[in-house]
C-alpha cells in the first residue's frame, strides 16, 4: 500500500506538489496521468525516497521519513529515462543489483530464475547491456526492480518510445505484477491509463484535479470518455 497526504514539494519558490494526497491499495493498478511538467515524476521520486519535501509518505504503513532503509527494499523504481550500466552483462547486473538489496545464495537463485523468465531476458543473460535493444532494455528495467520481489512497484512513463509490439508485451507483464504487488504507474497516454488502470489521479500544475475509476471520472465531468473528461480538467485548471 502508498498512503500520501498533503504532499507538497517545492524547488526555491516553485511549487512542483502542492498538497497531494493518493492512496494506492495492493492487488490494483493505480495511474496518475497529467501533461509533462505536472508533477508525476516529482511525486514517484518522492515516494521512491529520491527527493522529500513536506507532507506524510507511507508505504506498506512505513513512514518514508523515519523508515527510509526499510522502504528501501519494499520500493521497486522503473524509471522513465533508464541509465543503465553499459558494460556489464545482464546476468552481472541483476545479480549485483539484487545482492545490494540482501539476497542470500538461495533467495537469489530463485529469484533470479523467477525473474529473468517473467521478463523473457534468459536469451541476453551473458550480453552487455549496452548491445541490448530498446525493448529488452525496458525489460531489464523491470527486472532490477522486481530481482528482491519489493511488494510495491512504482513504474514511470513504462511503454516510452517501444514499438507497438514491445507496449503489448509491457502491458502483459504489468497485469501479469498485479495481484501480487501495489502498483503505481505514472502516464500521459490515454490507453495506457484505460487498459491497465483500476483507478486514475489526474494531475495538472502540481495539484490533484481527479481522481476515481474511469466511469466515475468520465460520469462526474460528464464525458463519454476518459479523454474527454481529461481534457475538460485539464483545460479548465489551466484557464484558472
Amino acid at each position: 500500500m502508498i498512503k500520501i497526504e498533503n504532499f507538497t514539494k517545492k524547488y526555491n519558490n516553485y511549487i512542483a506538489v502542492n498538497n497531494f494526497n493518493m492512496l494506492c491499495k495492493k492487488g490494483e493498478i493505480t495511474g496518475i496521468i497529467g501533461p509533462n511538467g505536472a508533477g508525476k515524476t516529482t511525486i514517484l521520486k518522492a515516494i521512491t525516497g529520491r527527493h522529500f519535501g513536506v507532507g506524510k509518505i507511507t508505504i506498506e504503513n512505513h513512514d518514508i521519513n523515519e523508515d527510509f532503509s526499510i522502504i528501501r527494499n519494499l520500493t521497486g523504481f522503473v524509471v522513465e529515462q533508464t541509465e543503465l550500466p553499459g558494460e556489464y552483462t545482464v546476468r552481472e547486473y541483476l545479480l549485483i543489483k539484487a545482492e545490494l538489496h540482501g539476497l542470500k545464495k538461495e533467495a537469489l537463485k530463485n529469484a533470479f530464475t523467477d525473474i529473468t523468465k517473467k521478463c523473457s531476458l534468459e536469451d541476453v543473460l551473458n550480453f552487455k547491456i549496452k548491445t541490448l535493444s530498446k525493448g529488452y532494455k525496458e525489460r531489464l528495467n523491470f527486472a532490477q526492480a522486481l530481482i528482491y520481489n519489493p511488494p510495491v512497484l512504482v513504474l514511470d512513463e513504462p511503454v516510452t518510445g517501444l514499438d507497438p509490439s514491445q507496449i503489448i508485451q509491457m502491458r502483459k507483464l504489468i497485469l501479469s505484477l498485479k495481484n501480487e504487488h501495489t502498483i503505481l504507474l505514472s502516464t500521459h497516454l490515454m490507453q495506457e491509463a484505460e487498459s491497465l488502470c483500476d483507478s486514475i489521479y489526474i494531475i495538472n500544475k502540481g495539484c490533484l484535479v481527479d481522481f476515481g475509476t474511469k466511469e466515475e471520472i468520465c460520469k462526474k465531468n460528464n464525458s463519454q470518455t476518459l479523454e474527454e473528461a481529461y481534457f475538460k480538467l485539464i483545460d479548465l485548471g489551466d484557464k484558472k
